[in-house]
């Protein structure tokens, strides 16, 4: 028996007050159908994600998948589902990419000039905030960047857009799928800026529940967000977050992230 709600928290993308409500919507559904009254918060930022993950009343949380590769497998969260974005690097799949984005009317015109460019961060356990760029840089300049300067941490995608549009940098990697509800809501938040260039898809943040959630209810959680794209205000809820739907993931999926990260750091040469 559960003594207490299990939470659901959206903060990773919780970019505005307007999409933060649509996604407790989204929730308030996923409660619903899955018969397992959920605690809606927001763990508002700069409070560390860190924090929020290791809550022992996780019941429907986004994760990086960053991080959760990194724990060991016996201490990682239950995982729930991964969305499926309507646009086209998502292949269809829980995947998600980053995009390298540059100031309009900034110094970098082409990918050549990411070589030497300012680059800014969000933070350093983040795959599409700093890992995803420094896999791209290591695919096209490894061996050949020098140390330069880096501006960080930046904390979310927020940060990123905020730094360039100030001039503090000349590049930064936000979270594909945090654009695209920038373009679908905020677009006033992205004018000025363009995107540069798109990383390779991978493994898109997850939702997690505690591993001490009992199973019964965590099954019922997962099987209300899978099934969610199946009814027509589950599809409505989906459509105005921009996906097609939830889909189940294996936890082993993520393993990638760190393989690549650590080969990025071996090929660049450079910390930031």
């Amino acid at each position: 028996m559960v003594m207490f709600k299990p939470i659901a928290c959206s903060r990773m993308y919780d970019l505005s007050p307007r999409i933060r409500g649509l996604w407790d919507a989204l929730f308030a559904l996923v409660s619903v159908r899955s018969g397992v009254e959920l605690e809606i918060i927001a763990h508002a930022a700069p409070a560390p994600l860190s924090e929020l993950w290791a809550r022992p009343d996780m019941g429907a949380v986004f994760m990086c998948g960053y991080p959760f590769s990194r724990m060991p497998e016996a201490a990682r969260p239950t995982a729930l589902a991964a969305p499926v974005s309507s646009e086209a690097w998502s292949v269809d799949q829980p995947l998600y990419a980053s995009h390298i984005l540059v100031a309009s009317t900034g110094p970098v015109s082409a990918v050549a000039d990411l070589a030497t460019a300012r680059w800014g961060w969000t933070v350093r356990d983040s795959q599409s905030g700093y890992h995803a760029a420094r896999s791209y840089l290591a695919g096209r300049f490894a061996g050949t960047m020098k140390q330069g300067t880096t501006v960080g941490p930046l904390l979310n995608p927020s940060g990123i857009v905020a730094a360039l549009k100030d001039g503090r940098i000349d590049a930064g990697a936000i979270d594909a799928y945090a654009f695209q509800l920038l373009s679908m809501h905020e677009r006033d938040a992205i004018d000025g800026l363009r995107i540069l260039a798109t990383t390779d898809p991978l493994p898109a943040p997850l939702l997690v529940a505690a591993q001490t959630l009992p199973a019964d209810i965590a099954t019922a959680l997962q099987r209300s967000l899978v099934t969610l794209h199946e009814t027509p205000e589950g599809a409505a809820a989906l459509e105005r977050l921009g996906l097609r739907r939830f889909s189940a993931v294996a936890p082993s999926a993520y393993d990638v992230l760190p393989q690549r990260a650590d080969d990025a750091d071996r090929r660049l040469g450079i910390s930031w």
